[in-house]
């Protein structure tokens, strides 16, 4: 019985001065448990006096979770939240029916020369849940689990015994893993679907080796072990399979097209509410088939 399911390398994006690397969806896979949408960023360093500009632009049926090794990025959005997100910090973003954000690197590390290195998923919304409210979270106080060589920090659902405090729609688990040379720890068997990235140093799942940026889909029902001769930063992602399939085009996600539409229709005619803070900038809907990638 093979150990990984699946094994899908992501499409790069050269941005300049950072290359983003997009591994979901994929033709061969759309979804790992809710995860719909998995970016990897950096790492870089980018020039003095630049930094990251991504203007308000808007987000439905799904919620945005930014997760960064290192770096900061000013999160605005139009319930009037403001954030800087920094390493060991989650931002959790419930688009619900409909929100619009933007992310900017903050003035200080622009004069500094910004570093961008960290993860942007989205989580499709459940069944039922999907026109929920929008809301906004920020949440520092996160599990983190030491054994010898081995630190995870839980940042959504529950792993090795500890749940992080994020707010989950449906069954999700997420981590950040770091090892250290010789360092190992168990991947428990409880989620539907679950899968690993590698995005530094060198690690093995049962003594099958990583590759860097590559998502491993593991195989469901099996107890593995995650271990490094080296030192490595890992990602675990996955949760419960859902059974209605979801639609992506550019930031919308949906179980329904007609939405989708409706939501073109809304950002077109300016009827999404605007970022207080960063009203005077926009990114205009796509004209034909468009990039998903919101970065700059």
């Amino acid at each position: 019985m093979a150990l990984f399911e699946q094994t899908l390398t992501p499409v790069t994006h050269d941005l300049g001065q950072f290359q983003v690397r997009r591994v979901l969806p994929s033709k061969a896979r759309s979804m790992v448990g809710p995860f719909i949408f998995v970016d990897q960023f950096g790492p870089a360093q980018l020039d003095l006096g630049s930094g990251m500009d991504v203007r308000p632009h808007p987000h439905i049926n799904l919620a945005t979770v930014t997760w960064l090794f290192e770096g900061a990025i000013d999160h605005r959005d139009s319930l009037g939240s403001f954030s800087t997100i920094r390493p060991g910090q989650v931002n959790l973003m419930t688009a619900g029916r409909g929100i619009v954000h933007s992310e900017r690197s903050p003035q200080a590390e622009r004069q500094a020369g910004p570093k961008l290195y960290g993860m942007q998923t989205w989580l499709a919304l459940p069944d039922g849940r999907e026109e929920i409210d929008p809301a906004f979270e920020a949440i520092t106080a996160l599990p983190v689990i030491e054994d010898g060589r081995a630190t995870a920090t839980v940042i959504m659902g529950e792993l090795w015994g500890e749940r992080a405090p994020t707010t989950t729609y449906a069954d999700t688990i997420y981590a950040e893993i770091v090892l250290g040379a010789g360092g190992a720890i168990p991947l428990e068997e409880d989620a539907d679907e679950r899968a690993v990235m590698l995005v530094g140093g060198e690690a093995s799942v049962d003594g099958h080796a990583l590759k860097e940026f590559e998502l491993a889909v593991l195989q469901p029902g099996r107890d593995m072990t995650l271990e490094s001769r080296s030192g490595a930063r890992v990602m675990l992602l996955g949760g419960e399979a859902f059974e209605t399939k979801r639609h992506a085009w550019w930031n919308f996600v949906s179980s329904s097209r007609e939405r989708i539409n409706q939501a073109k229709d809304d950002w077109r005619e300016g009827r999404f509410p605007k970022v207080p803070g960063d009203e005077e900038e926009f990114i205009p809907l796509p004209e034909g088939a468009p990039k998903t990638v919101t970065y700059p």
